[in-house]
């Protein structure tokens, strides 16, 4: 089995250090890929970062477990109703059940005002990262959850109040589904919570393997 990290939007693979250093001294291997650099030679948008992270998913021969947090979570979901066979599991982690449109415009907004130093720090230019936020929100999440048909776990933080909601209705409507929910944690549990994210992972995981 091919464990696969996968970051947010506002994230590169380096966000999950702490818990793959928690994951490999309990001799779990994981990958962690960065989604702007295996998308370099396309042009930045949510279509095209998806063909590169299943391009890179399908070099695996092996059965996949997802774990994806906010734009990893979505692609998890992508990959998972697109191939069935090939996805084990999933996890989602502050994953949207609609994109927040007006929330997206208002950092869109932001954004502009930032550094280009930010965001060439994730491995992507600022106006690619901008042209990808705006591509993502007529994404149609909901519609499409009720395909999945692996093994689940929701996961979001206490504190993330944008995705708190999104995280009970994913698990309404994703059959095989689990929810928890990391105390005084915000949306980012993977570098916030690090300890607490890495053990229900490692328990979820664990878990599977005894079906």
């Amino acid at each position: 089995m091919i464990n696969i990290l996968i970051h947010g939007l506002g994230q590169n693979e380096k966000s999950w250090n702490s818990v793959i250093e928690i994951l490999n001294k309990n001799n779990i291997q994981v990958q962690s890929p960065n989604l702007f650099m295996l998308a370099k030679d396309y042009q930045i948008n949510y279509k095209n970062i998806y063909e590169a992270f299943r391009n890179y998913c399908n070099l695996y021969n092996e059965k996949l477990n997802l774990c994806g947090i906010s734009l990893g979570g979505i692609l998890a979901i992508d990959y998972a109703i697109e191939y069935p066979d090939k996805v084990n599991s999933i996890i989602l982690i502050g994953t949207p059940y609609e994109i927040p449109k007006k929330a997206l415009k208002v950092q869109n907004f932001i954004f502009k005002f930032m550094p280009k130093s930010v965001f060439e720090s994730l491995g992507v230019t600022k106006n690619n990262f901008i042209e990808l936020t705006k591509s993502m929100a007529n994404l149609d999440i909901k519609s499409k959850i009720v395909n999945i048909k692996c093994h689940t776990l929701i996961i979001c933080g206490q504190k993330d109040k944008t995705n708190i909601k999104s995280a009970k209705q994913l698990k309404d409507s994703i059959t095989e589904s689990k929810l928890e929910i990391i105390k005084n944690a915000g949306h980012e549990v993977n570098t916030e919570k690090p300890a607490e994210l890495s053990k229900l992972i490692i328990k979820y995981w664990e878990n599977l393997n005894k079906i």
